[in-house]
């Protein structure tokens, strides 16, 4: 079944650990996918194949990349032990930290609608993993369920592989943080189905096969991820993926995994009501960002 429940408080912590590192990780990796392209004028929101090579030679973004593994290791320990309802979505913390990283290297001041923004974000994923925590369980995972998840994640990874190679390069912002969230969202599911099957001593092929589509989402999110960074700042690209990955983990643990099968009504609404506060916190940092407007200007002029 998996580790007791004793270990959630250690969970937790670890999972917040994971987030700072999350933060630092995105504040790098912007960094170098912001100066790199800022030596050719760009007037699309997506970056080239040659672009994202180059990046693999700069420093900083490399440093980038060394924070963001630390931060999926201890995700992972945080998953293994506690149930994915309630790990993934403390991810959100990242948001306050990357958003203060980001006004500090900017120069940029944090306006009063981007903090409602940012607040919007962080008590409707705080209010969720405070419901989660008390009624989630591990659950024993058979192979029919394991089909599902894996059956979704290739329909999606094949409509977004499509929609990224025709229509790439008019993609905003938003669009790209959208996609990666979701990706990352299986990522962290297919993380979890891997734990469980170790636990239930179930690693043979439909296992691999987790981790082979666990790797193509990967890939996938990561290009995402550094095209968001090109045209949008990080504080927006960490809001999407800490509200929308673990929206979308949530909802497989709890549809597929049935991570929280003792839950009530007044918890699923409660639920329901904090992912709309968490995703209306997301749809407005998109609007009011003030480093957006900087950036849009900046193209309209070079235009």
């Amino acid at each position: 079944m998996g580790p007791s429940e004793g270990f959630r408080s250690l969970a937790i912590l670890l999972a917040v650990a994971a987030a700072v590192a999350l933060a630092y990780g995105a504040h790098f990796q912007n960094a170098a996918v912001v100066a790199d392209s800022t030596k050719k004028v760009k007037t699309k929101g997506g970056l080239s194949l040659k672009q994202l090579l180059a990046l693999i030679s700069r420093p900083q973004w490399l440093s980038g990349t060394a924070f963001m593994g630390a931060g999926i290791v201890l995700q992972l320990a945080a998953l293994t032990l506690a149930p994915l309802i309630v790990v993934q979505p403390i991810g959100a913390v990242a948001l306050v930290i990357t958003s203060l990283l980001n006004a500090r290297s900017t120069k940029t001041r944090i306006s009063r609608p981007t903090l409602i923004a940012v607040t919007f974000c962080t008590v409707g994923i705080a209010a969720f993993v405070a419901m989660a925590s008390g009624v989630a369980h591990e659950t024993v995972l058979n192979d029919d369920r394991l089909r599902e998840v894996l059956g979704i994640l290739l329909t999606i990874l094949v409509i977004f592989g499509v929609l990224f190679f025709t229509i790439g390069k008019r993609m905003q912002a938003l669009t790209y943080v959208a996609g990666a969230g979701v990706l990352y969202g299986f990522v962290a599911t297919l993380a979890k189905v891997v734990i469980q099957r170790i636990y239930q001593q179930q690693f043979e092929l439909l296992t691999i096969l987790c981790l082979v589509a666990l790797i193509g989402a990967v890939s996938l999110g990561g290009w995402f991820v550094q095209n968001a960074y090109s045209s949008g700042p990080p504080d927006l690209v960490i809001a999407g993926l800490t509200v929308i990955d673990p929206l979308v983990a949530v909802s497989i643990g709890i549809v597929v995994l049935g991570e929280a099968k003792d839950a009530g009504f007044l918890t699923i609404l409660g639920w329901l009501i904090s992912a709309v506060v968490a995703m209306i916190g997301v749809y407005l940092l998109s609007k009011v960002h003030p480093e957006l407007s900087t950036k849009a200007l900046t193209r309209k002029h070079l235009v």
